[in-house]
């Protein structure tokens, strides 16, 4: 009889056939924790915990939808469901790791068995690596409002006339890369300086698909730009820059109750009380509408003296609409910032987290060099005149900021978890 005094279960399959079907022995052995290995990734404790703790919540809520089956509880099953099916597959690859690991450290093994254990550990140590980023990624909180469409707000900023033109590209860019990527957009508001259509003051994209504030969340903050304007008569580069916000898009009622509408608590409330409603002619090219028609509407929430003007349809309803559209967007987002800035200074004593904050520059678009250089991923990329008509060169500038995104939450997790 052939005796080993302890065998994992891959190497059991594949040394059955070696040894012809001579019976093999199990003896349980302590197996060292992934944390004591150096050959591969450690996940976090406290984001084991956590996946835990989710993975016990949702089978409490698997219990009461099996005595009674309710909207509510199914669809916050469904999405604990993901860290569920990620931890599953992390306790599989780390049982399979600790394992193999147990198996090269005893003394005991018969040199045969050392020798499979030895070939499988690195695509074992892969594939629990491989579990171990899963798992992370699917603990990070998705973000509220991810799955609503988005309002893209571009102002021009220092530089004068070069800033608007700036203005009106970004414009132009991001309607195009809406275009190429099937996004549906279509122009809330659009002031021009002086009549001049390349030169605009404000600009308000609205992207109704929903998951757009998803895609385009990073592309918030200053953009900067060099170059030779085409008023310069020296050819000397100026820098001028442009804001640009992005909100979440909410509906313009809340019939389902989901958003919290009516719940001072949520961040989408608002005091009907606390608004101030103005009507008004509309300015600007337009003809009869513009003279005769109170058709703009100008709200003000008087609490953080936030103000909306919409003058774009004929319709007074609809611009009314637009407007509280607006105006619920901007405050929701101001309210979490405010939540995100104090839970930021609570953590930065535990990790650098290196933001970067809206009046910082996020982009410098080089026209001389045709460079574009993201000052958060880091990431820089050439052919600026593709990146403007909203290339694939622009994706990949968002996808970078993208991941850029997710490891900074992710190290925001791992303090507040750490922190608990």
């Amino acid at each position: 009889m052939f005796y080993t005094p302890w065998i994992c279960t891959r190497c059991l399959v594949r040394t059955t056939r070696r040894l012809g079907g001579r019976q093999l022995r199990w003896h349980s052995s302590a197996a060292p924790t992934l944390a004591s290995t150096s050959t591969s990734k450690p996940i976090y404790p406290a984001l084991l915990e956590r996946a835990r703790a989710i993975s016990k919540e949702h089978a409490s809520l698997s219990q009461q939808l099996a005595e009674n089956f309710d909207t509510k509880t199914a669809k916050k099953a469904g999405e604990l469901a993901t860290v569920v099916d990620a931890l599953k597959q992390w306790e599989a690859a780390n049982d399979a790791y600790t394992e193999l690991s147990t198996l090269i450290h005893d003394s005991k093994t018969d040199p045969e068995l050392l020798a499979l254990a030895s070939d499988d550990l690195p695509s074992t140590t892969t594939a629990l690596e491989s579990a171990t980023a899963t798992l992370t990624q699917t603990l990070v909180p998705k973000h509220p409002f991810a799955s609503f469409p988005c309002l893209i707000e571009i102002r021009p900023g220092a530089g004068g006339g070069e800033a608007s033109i700036f203005a009106a590209d970004l414009l132009r860019m991001y309607t195009a890369y809406c275009a190429a990527h099937n996004l549906r957009a279509q122009l809330v508001k659009r002031e021009t300086a002086d009549g001049v259509e390349d030169m605009i003051t404000e600009a308000i994209l609205e992207v109704e698909t929903p998951g757009a504030y998803a895609v385009l969340r990073g592309e918030a903050g200053v953009h900067r730009v060099q170059r030779v304007p085409a008023t310069e008569t020296k050819g000397r580069t100026h820098t001028s820059s442009a804001a640009v916000m992005v909100l979440p898009s909410f509906p313009a009622n809340d019939e389902a109750g989901e958003l919290g509408f009516e719940d001072p608590g949520s961040d989408y409330y608002i005091d009907p009380k606390e608004v101030r409603l103005d009507v008004m002619r509309a300015s600007g090219a337009g003809g009869q509408h513009v003279n005769k028609t109170e058709s703009a509407v100008r709200l003000v929430h008087l609490p953080t003296n936030t103000v909306v003007f919409i003058q774009e349809s004929r319709s007074q309803l609809r611009n009314r609409e637009q407007a509280w559209q607006l105006l619920r967007a901007r405050i929701a987002a101001q309210r979490r910032e405010a939540r995100e800035e104090e839970l930021l200074k609570m953590r930065r004593g535990v990790v650098g987290v290196a933001r970067i904050g809206r009046g910082d520059k996020i982009r410098t678009y080089n026209w001389q060099q045709q460079r574009i250089t993201d000052h958060r991923s880091g990431l820089t990329v050439h052919g600026i005149e593709g990146v403007m008509a909203g290339g694939p060169n622009l994706e990949k500038i968002m996808q970078s900021v993208r991941v850029w995104l997710a490891e900074r939450e992710m190290e925001d997790l791992i303090a507040t978890e750490s922190g608990k």
